[in-house]
């Protein structure tokens, strides 16, 4: 039998059923090997039919729900698990959907989020994950509803853990996943704030058309690598580029989308671009943070300059990225190119890049085509 934390467990007759119709849809009943198989009543019974009152966040994946295990199982009562409804169809079968499941649920690593199990009703596709004390990054440390000031020990450990997460995915799992929406609300966080990322592997679920990029791009225009928003190039080079500005971020508290700095709309990037070529890097950090090594901020910050650069060969692998954020080293600044980005103006994208011209001075180069929304899409 199935056996789930939240009641009672699946029957043999569910099993008959399920295989006696196998296109229905309906996965109740089927073993998942180490992945919990929950039932729609359960999750409907634990939620409270997913009420309002138990959300705790939306992703461009699906809403996320708290609840409480309630049953035996592998959870004790009343530990808190969190619950996302997935809003997008799978573009694979019920057979195929619980087998990347499985995939993903034996991703083991300190700095991935683990996940718990999962249930497939219909054309409902429900995942069950370890609940994060105190959720997410973005949630903790940026804007306006920022609820902690956090010490630059802590702001490391987050940068290194998130490095340490994207390494493995990137170079030590096989095969290789690419996570394609690295950003602040999916770097969950621990009850001592050490980060886990959260939503790897979910991105090859969907139809291509059905990513971060189509559901909200205003909300993560700031984290898009160039080649990827305007064409479609997915790399582990893009994931790079969103972990670069996350650095950013930690280290100035501040959102990555575009805001008013001196008076214009710039994105965080771009700022720190500007701050970079006019020597004035310390006047992106964190106004919150009243202590701080200089010279180690410094190292993060072009650190994070070096992962944004337009030109995806030009990044740094994550292994890389590690030894640079962990090691008092003298970084080849003259190996350091501008940063690409890609922004919002008034409804249209486009990618604006910035190169230096043989005089020294700076010049701005924009798409000739404006992109729309609706037509940046991942391929």
């Amino acid at each position: 039998m199935g056996c789930c934390c939240f009641g009672a467990s699946s029957t043999k007759q569910n099993r008959a059923n399920y295989y006696s119709r196998p296109d229905t849809g309906d996965a109740e009943g089927i073993l998942l090997g180490k992945t919990k198989n929950f039932s729609i009543n359960e999750l409907n019974a634990a939620t409270d039919n997913f009420h309002q009152s138990n959300k705790i966040g939306r992703g461009g994946f699906g809403t996320v729900y708290k609840v409480f295990a309630v049953s035996q199982g592998k959870l004790k009562s009343g530990t808190p698990v969190a619950v996302k409804k997935l809003s997008a169809f799978s573009k694979q079968g019920v057979r195929e959907f619980l087998t990347e499941i499985e995939t993903i649920s034996n991703v083991q690593h300190p700095n991935l989020v683990r996940m718990i199990g999962c249930c497939v009703h219909g054309p409902d596709r429900i995942l069950v994950y370890e609940y994060l004390e105190n959720k997410s990054l973005d949630n903790a440390l940026l804007g306006r509803s920022r609820v902690v000031n956090l010490e630059w020990n802590k702001r490391t450990a987050i940068c290194m853990g998130t490095a340490r997460g994207l390494a493995y995915l990137h170079e030590e799992l096989v095969p290789h996943i690419v996570h394609r929406d690295i950003k602040a609300s999916n770097i969950l966080l621990d009850k001592d704030f050490a980060p886990k990322i959260g939503d790897f592997g979910l991105a090859k679920l969907f139809p291509d058309d059905i990513t971060h990029i189509s559901t909200k791009i205003a909300g993560t225009t700031g984290y898009l690598a160039p080649e990827y928003a305007l064409g479609g190039q997915l790399t582990m080079k893009a994931d790079i580029y969103s972990f670069g500005v996350v650095v950013l971020e930690v280290v100035s508290g501040k959102s990555s989308s575009s805001s008013f700095w001196g008076g214009a709309r710039k994105l965080l990037l771009e700022e720190a671009w500007q701050f970079y070529e006019e020597g004035k890097l310390l006047e992106l950090v964190d106004p919150e943070l009243k202590e701080f090594p200089e010279q180690e901020v410094l190292r993060y910050m072009k650190v994070a300059l070096f992962c944004t650069q337009a030109k995806a060969h030009r990044r740094p692998l994550m292994s890389q990225v590690i030894e640079m954020l962990s090691r008092d080293i003298r970084l080849n600044e003259k190996e350091l190119t501008p940063p690409g980005f890609f922004q919002e103006s008034g409804g249209l994208s486009s990618l604006q890049s910035k190169e230096k011209s043989s005089e020294g001075s700076t010049s701005y180069q924009m798409s000739s085509v404006p992109v729309s929304i609706t037509q940046v899409k991942a391929r």
